[in-house]
């Protein structure tokens, strides 16, 4: 049995959650550009060891651009390449950022963002190309061959789309839809160019990213990334590796989806609509196939991240199936997971697992024996502990085992200050009872203390939170399709005040500098 607390995570700290897009940027969305150094510096001198993120992949307009389904479980987003390294890279002219005309802050807007952030990167791509230094053809060389396992199929899965106007995959036309290898190899030989720039895509990307976390590193903070469980039906693994996954064989529609039961956020359950692992053979034996491409997928995410939030974990246990020609995700059925057998493989393999388990929802005692075999840490959400039960497991006092991560909220939820104006009277009267006070000024903090005061080891807040904001900052509203994430704070909102005030709590309850 894999010893449990076996994963190197940090002894007792806190930190801020913030998706790279939710930065200040004049383009449109946030990149890992110097805004993403400034929020790493202001992490440091207010003491805090952790940034989380969401997922990094790229995503699609046809899914509103939710880092849930991306087109690669492997790639980075193109949007969070940062011009302003480029032309340190001295991959683009300092003029070409003034020719581009600057967004005004506020949402992310994902379609003028591509427009003015893609024109610049084909521009760095051609000057790659032509006038990269030897040391950078050289590193691009490099990267090409060890990230190919993955990176060929995707650039031609890119390339492709493109010329398909975005249509998914399984649109395309059947020879390129069955992958007819003679057909592939005749239209990449005729495409290098288009595959070969979002290759240049992708090696500015990790490159970037890599200086940022060498950073973040440096100044004593901890990257927290995010691993969907299930990977987008139009991505690039399922295109180039059907047999990971149930599908028609013939059609390459899922017989099944992804999604969850009626819970506290649907009364109709949530239908993803992911395509599922084919975990077990017709003889019910395990795809070896499928284990080992997990296993590379957390290798790949750790080399980018230090911890692991592992999203959805209970899927992993169990996992629940709707049959394809359903709407809603009532009918559907839990079905086997592989449970140990799959984490004893990664943990062989990577011999640390510094991973946090998502066990919100529906968990079984099943569940729970999993995440605790491996040591993974649950979570504890603050807002899901005011509903009038004094033993409800997410108020603080009930916390029994501090390997759990504490939030006030998290992507999934209103924030603090408009989850208190949803509740009645009655309920609002509850929450001022058990923080001890009478005002609602300034509740947001009072429940930030909560967390950074309970027992667990890791605390994360939302940004919102800290900056005590309303519902129009909310991050993403489950089951909701449109309208989701698209908030970013602007530049300033990290007042002195509000890094002081956090820095002092997080000393005062043992999650400052050691």
């Amino acid at each position: 049995m894999p010893n449990r607390g076996s994963h190197p995570l940090p002894p007792r700290a806190s930190g801020i959650l913030l998706h790279v897009s939710s930065l200040p940027s004049p383009l449109g969305i946030g990149d890992v550009g110097p805004e993403a150094y400034r929020f790493i510096d202001f992490l440091a001198d207010h003491q805090q060891h952790l940034w989380q993120i969401l997922p990094l992949g790229p995503t699609k307009s046809g899914s509103f651009h939710s880092p849930y389904d991306t087109l690669s479980a492997f790639a980075g987003n193109p949007f969070f390449i940062s011009p302003e390294l480029l032309v340190q890279d001295s991959l683009l002219p300092a003029s070409a950022l003034h020719e581009i005309p600057a967004l005004p802050e506020g949402t992310v807007n994902y379609a003028e963002a591509h427009t003015r952030k893609f024109a610049l990167f084909r521009l760095a791509s051609e000057r790659f190309t032509h006038v990269a230094s030897p040391v950078q053809h050289d590193a691009f060389s490099d990267f090409c061959e060890r990230h190919g396992w993955w990176l060929d199929d995707y650039a031609c899965f890119m390339a492709l789309r493109e010329v398909n106007h975005e249509q998914a995959w399984f649109a395309w036309e059947q020879d390129f839809v069955r992958r007819d290898p003679a057909t592939v190899a005749k239209w990449e030989a005729a495409h290098a160019q288009a595959i070969r720039f979002h290759k240049h895509l992708q090696f500015f990307f990790f490159t970037q990213w890599e200086r940022l976390r060498t950073y973040a590193n440096q100044r004593g903070v901890k990257l927290v990334g995010d691993i969907p469980i299930y990977v987008g039906l139009d991505s690039a693994e399922v295109w180039a590796h059907p047999n990971l996954f149930v599908l028609d064989r013939q059609t390459y529609v899922p017989r099944f989806v992804a999604g969850v039961p009626p819970d506290y956020f649907s009364e109709t359950g949530q239908r993803w609509g992911n395509p599922l692992y084919r975990w077990w053979d017709e003889d019910n034996r395990p795809v070896t196939e499928v284990y080992a491409w997990w296993s590379q997928r957390f290798r790949a995410i750790l080399a980018l991240v230090d911890i692991v939030r592992i999203d959805h974990f209970r899927g992993f246990e169990a996992y629940w199936a709707i049959p394809t020609e359903e709407e809603t995700a009532i009918n559907g059925q839990w079905m086997p997971g592989p449970g140990t057998d799959l984490f004893t493989r990664v943990q062989a393999e990577l011999n640390e697992l510094p991973m946090i388990a998502e066990d919100l929802g529906v968990i079984t005692p099943a569940v729970d024996a999993l995440r605790q075999q491996f040591g993974f840490p649950g979570m504890k959400v603050l807002l899901f502990a005011f509903e009038g039960d004094a033993r409800n497991p997410y108020l603080p006092h009930n916390y029994t085992d501090p390997q759990c991560v504490v939030y006030t909220g998290t992507h999934d939820n209103d924030t603090v200050q408009g989850w208190f104006q949803t509740l009645s009277p009655h309920e609002q009267l509850s929450v001022l009872r058990y923080l001890g006070r009478t005002e609602t000024s300034d509740l947001h903090w009072d429940m930030i203390r909560l967390a950074l005061s309970s027992i667990a080891s890791l605390a994360i807040i939302p940004l919102q939170d800290i900056l005590g904001l309303g519902s129009e900052a909310r991050m993403n509203t489950p089951a909701q399709t449109q309208g989701n994430w698209t908030w970013r704070f602007s530049p300033g909102a990290l007042s002195v005040e509000a890094g002081a005030r956090l820095a002092e709590m997080s000393s005062l309850y043992g999650r400052g500098t050691r």
